[in-house]
């Protein structure tokens, strides 16, 4: 009895005590849930509700360029094309299912997945297997912080067999489009595939959104050129949306708010008026949740394509001018003393107001993928390659000498050999006797731009005795050409723009070849703004390509209203009477209009009257295949320059022909190519005071290739 009296007042005990327990407990988490939603439940609530806003760029098309009678010369093609825009935080095991399944839609090209791609993805594959090529000694060595788990990685990749690989061959497709979804960057779409989209490929895709996270389908663009190669390096390339903004700039365009995929221009034109052809940006505001889920777009710019530029080229004139400069290249490389010739150039311009009408450039070279022999487009050779240009520069020379004082207008010279002690003789190519400034310009004659240059040098001349000169005359004939812009930047708007080369020698025989364009070089450009600051009465112009700048519209088919003229920029005004630059305006008119003049025979009776000055200069091979002789070869450089009317001008060129032939007579590539181009200029410009539309005889093909 008294046993049982104990352990009725014992359990009871213990289910006092589990029920107190079971009291405190849901006290305390009643108190607990009581601090959460009163002290704490605003803060959750937020943290819960918490979203994020990234504003994203969209690229837009570039702007088209256009020559000066508004035949659009580059253009957008539109392209159907695969994004794939990666939400933050996604995982790499949801990308790769997603490439998987879009690559089963459409068909990837595999050429540019690297070997380091692929194993990386044969890790990203093969996690386990990955893992059994450390070593424990190796993972002890992390630890202990004598090698990074980066370095492990390295050793894990240098580790995977060729055989390895080799399994990766029927995922190579899959491989290359998660290339694409991991170089992308959050929220920004990233280009998938663009080039060849099939209209299949692109509705099925379209269909199968809904299973394909974060794929999409837009239209994209890649550049055009309306004639094919012509120009082309001029104008320039842009990056592809591989490869985004170039290394070399990447901190210059990622401070002026480009997105590191942006496609820019890499190189002269398309590079130099970036900020023009780049357009106004599509700018969208995302807001994301905590899981990185995009739950509301707003558009705050619209964007637009950039501004057209309407270009200073005549593409018309252009065009014939290279066909012009290929059939002389293919007529006079037939001839037997032509072992050297590979390359012409032609630069003509409005000598008022500095306007490039032509910028053409041709040589030969091989076709990288026949490997046979072409003529290839080579118009930067214009600003970017110089050479010695003979008695074209003798326009220079008087006019240097009469602001020295060596020469006043009218002067005569004896033309015959200039004979220094212990020299070579040193003349002109015959002898003229007596003669003056304007008949020495007529004839070309070499003797009296040495009489001249020697006058500058405060030498005394004495036929078969020693030469002294003040050395100072090289700096002096050199800052003089340096105002008709020989041995100077032109200042055209193009980037990497050659000055040329000084000759460093400064005996008295180079001084003489300094007065006759044959030891300093000069390019194609310089010497067509040389001969326009002749034409025009003594201002040197600025040439430049842009002409006008114009706001984009809707409508392709249609140009928008004018932002921006080119104005005409005097670099310098020559420091002479006018007088003194109108007596070599006559003398420049005697070698192209009245009989003995140099370049009578090629521009003398036609309907246009001109004025030029022809040159030959004895030069060195300085070709591609100069390497392959061991002593440098002889050869001759022709040159012209002029301009037309030679009352009012309104054209200006200058046609450059270097290596054109070896031993002291040969052919006149330089005054063919001169008087055919006037006759084309001409010829246009009637046609279209009659209103006639000019077709030309050239394949002129769209080229919707972006690299050449």
């Amino acid at each position: 009895m008294k046993k049982n009296k104990k352990k009725k007042t014992h359990v009871p005990f213990r289910l006092n005590m589990l029920f107190f327990m079971v009291f405190v407990l849901f006290s305390a988490l009643i108190l607990r849930l009581g601090i959460v939603q009163i002290v704490y439940g605003d803060d959750y609530r937020r943290e819960i509700e918490r979203t994020e806003e990234i504003t994203v760029n969209n690229p837009v098309p570039r702007g088209k360029m256009l020559d000066r009678n508004l035949k659009v010369m580059v253009d957008n093609e539109p392209l159907n094309a695969i994004t794939y825009t990666r939400k933050q935080g996604t995982k790499t095991s949801e990308m790769l299912e997603t490439a998987e399944k879009l690559a089963v839609l459409i068909e990837k090209e595999t050429d540019k997945v690297t070997e380091r791609d692929k194993k990386d993805f044969w890790i990203l594959k093969n996690p386990e297997l990955a893992e059994k090529k450390i070593t424990k000694k190796e993972r002890t060595k992390v630890s202990e912080s004598e090698i990074t788990e980066a370095d492990l990685y390295t050793l894990q990749l240098s580790r995977i067999t060729e055989k390895e690989l080799k399994s990766l061959d029927a995922e190579l497709e899959v491989l290359a489009i998660y290339r694409e979804f991991s170089s992308g960057y959050a929220l920004t779409p990233q280009i998938v595939k663009n080039d060849g989209v099939s209209t299949e490929e692109y509705a099925t895709v379209s269909e199968h959104l809904d299973s394909l996270p974060g794929v999409g389908i837009t239209t994209d663009w890649k550049r055009a050129y309306t004639f094919d190669k012509t120009l082309k390096s001029v104008l320039g390339k842009v990056s592809s949306s591989e490869e985004g903004l170039p290394s070399e700039s990447l901190e210059y365009y990622l401070a002026r708010d480009y997105s590191r995929n942006d496609r820019v221009g890499k190189s002269y034109l398309e590079a130099e008026y970036e900020d023009v052809l780049q357009g106004q940006k599509a700018k969208v505001k995302n807001v994301t949740d905590k899981a990185g889920n995009v739950i509301e777009s707003t558009t705050i710019t619209e964007g637009s394509r950039g501004k057209d530029m309407v270009l200073t080229i005549d593409m018309d004139l252009q065009l014939a001018t290279e066909q012009i400069i290929e059939k002389q290249l293919k007529e006079k490389k037939k001839l037997g003393n032509t072992q050297f010739l590979d390359r012409a150039f032609v630069v003509m311009m409005d000598p008022s107001t500095g306007e490039v009408l032509t910028m053409a450039g041709k040589q030969y070279g091989k076709n990288a993928e026949t490997g046979k022999s072409e003529i290839q487009d080579f118009a930067l050779g214009n600003i970017t390659t110089s050479y010695a240009m003979g008695s074209t520069v003798k326009g220079a020379t008087v006019l240097t000498g009469y602001q020295t004082g060596a020469i006043q207008p009218n002067s005569y010279w004896y033309d015959t050999k200039i004979r220094i002690k212990d020299t070579p003789p040193k003349g002109s190519y015959k002898d003229f006797g007596n003669i003056n400034d304007l008949t020495a310009l007529k004839v070309s004659s070499n003797v009296y731009m040495f009489r001249t240059a020697i006058k500058i040098a405060g030498g005394n001349y004495v036929p078969n005795e020693p030469l002294r000169i003040n050395q100072s005359a090289f700096s002096t004939i050199r800052t003089s050409f340096n105002q008709f812009g020989l041995g100077v930047r032109t200042g055209i708007d193009l980037p990497n723009e050659m000055v040329g080369f000084k000759g460093t020698e400064t005996n008295p025989g180079k001084l003489m070849d300094l007065a006759i364009g044959q030891y300093d070089t000069y390019t194609p450009m310089q010497l067509a703004q040389y001969v326009s600051t002749i034409a025009n009465g003594g201002n040197r112009m600025k040439p430049h390509l842009v002409k006008e700048i114009r706001k984009p519209v809707d409508d392709n088919d249609q140009l928008g209203p004018i932002v921006e003229e080119v104005s005409p920029v005097v670099l310098n005004k020559l420091d002479m009477k006018d007088e003194w630059v109108q007596r070599v305006q006559k003398g420049f008119n005697m070698v192209a209009q009245e009989q003995g003049g140099s370049a009578y025979m090629y521009l003398g009776n036609k309907k246009y009257t001109s004025s030029a000055k022809t040159g030959t200069a004895q030069a060195f091979y300085d070709g591609p295949n100069r390497k392959k002789y061991d002593e440098p070869q002889d050869t001759m450089n022709l040159t012209l320059v002029g301009y037309a009317p030679a009352e009012k001008p309104e054209v200006a060129y200058a046609v450059v022909v270097p290596w054109a032939y070896q031993g002291h007579t040969g052919h006149s590539m330089n005054k063919e190519i001169g008087a055919a181009i006037l006759d084309k200029y001409f010829e246009l410009k009637e046609d279209r005071a009659k209103g006639k539309t000019t077709e030309q005889s050239v394949d002129t093909k769209v080229d919707h290739s972006e690299e050449d």
